[in-house]
């Protein structure tokens, strides 16, 4: 049994200025504000500028994240940012947020796992924390999926925005461990439903493969649709078993900002009144491993959770990939307006 723990002591997120409509994109695109509404619950979503890679959408979630924990970026021993955005294919996303927050004392490595990457970052650095290696680290899910996005295909460029969540985890006594619970799940015989065909050893870029539309994001929705809300639900539910919680004892239900319909799904096979799944989707569309970053910084600058309470993340993406984590809230609850008056 590890004499540590892991803790959150602080939250941040960003979204870049430029706001989309459904509206917007009726003027190129084949789509309809009613069509997306009504089939995916998104209004709109964020689109970071040119000069705006996905570490710097990150970085300023980070920002605000450090703030919120009163640390400065030297004290992070370790950076862990999930993206499948990456600035670049090497160096990892993580070293090129670590020069823009001056974080100059923290190892740095990025993990890709889709939307559940941010989760998976998660438990990897929880147990960084618990063997005693490190005393702070940034965990970030940042994303540009405009960038990777056809914006003439109808059926994937309505669904995705820009955005980033941090969070900076804690070395505490293990009497007060916050994350509870956790599964993380893979089935790569499924990694073509959810993918981007070319960019990498297997296909590099090539002009016939960008003419192709290769180099873009592909996805079977109604797949993966039905494997996802099975694969989330399962999750939640060992986690609950392993942390000896009910689902009447979450506070919120934070699943992966992917469909209004999957969420409620979710929800609904869990016994989670519809009042407790947190939604904000229909501001920021599916920003994949930023999700539920984004989620959690909103609940927390909200006042919207208190000291001991429960929430419960889930997620499911490319890989494909799923897991859940149970948290419990520390106290005193960090990142709120009275810490932190940043956005």
């Amino acid at each position: 049994m590890s004499s540590y723990g892991a803790a959150p002591i602080g939250t941040g997120s960003y979204v870049p200025e430029k706001v989309l409509t459904n509206t917007d994109l009726e003027e190129f695109v084949e789509t309809s504000d009613e069509w997306i509404r009504t089939r995916t619950g998104i209004h709109e979503r964020r689109i970071a500028a040119d000069d705006e890679p996905t570490s710097t959408l990150g970085a300023k979630a980070a920002e605000h994240a450090l703030h919120a924990a009163d640390i400065d970026a030297s004290q992070l021993d370790l950076i862990i940012v999930a993206t499948l955005s990456p600035d670049t294919p090497f160096p990892n996303t993580g070293c090129h947020l670590q020069r823009q927050i001056q974080a100059m004392n923290a190892a740095c490595f990025s993990i890709e796992a889709a939307c559940s990457g941010f989760l998976f970052a998660l438990e990897t650095a929880a147990n960084f924390l618990r063997n005693g290696m490190y005393k702070h680290v940034l965990v970030v899910g940042a994303e540009k999926m405009s960038s990777v996005v056809n914006w003439q295909d109808r059926s994937t460029c309505v669904l995705f925005g820009d955005g980033a969540g941090a969070v900076v985890l804690s070395r505490v006594p293990a009497e007060h461990e916050c994350l509870l619970a956790s599964e993380m799940g893979s089935n790569g015989h499924h990694s073509d439903l959810l993918y981007i065909p070319a960019g990498g050893s297997a296909q590099p870029v090539t002009p016939e493969a960008m003419e192709k539309g290769l180099h873009y994001l592909h996805m079977n929705g109604r797949e993966i649709f039905k494997l996802a809300v099975g694969a989330m639900a399962d999750a939640c539910s060992k986690v609950l078993s392993q942390a000896g919680t009910s689902s009447d004892q979450i506070r919120w239900l934070i699943p992966h900002q992917a469909n209004t319909r999957i969420l409620a799904s979710v929800g609904k096979r869990l016994g989670v009144p519809p009042e407790s799944v947190f939604m904000n989707l229909h501001k920021y569309g599916n920003t994949s491993a930023a999700t539920i970053p984004l989620c959690l910084d909103e609940v927390v600058r909200n006042n919207q959770v208190d000291e001991g309470e429960h929430l419960l993340l889930t997620a499911f993406g490319g890989g494909l990939t799923w897991g859940a984590q149970l948290l419990r809230w520390p106290h005193p609850a960090p990142g709120t307006p009275q810490n932190d008056k940043t956005n």
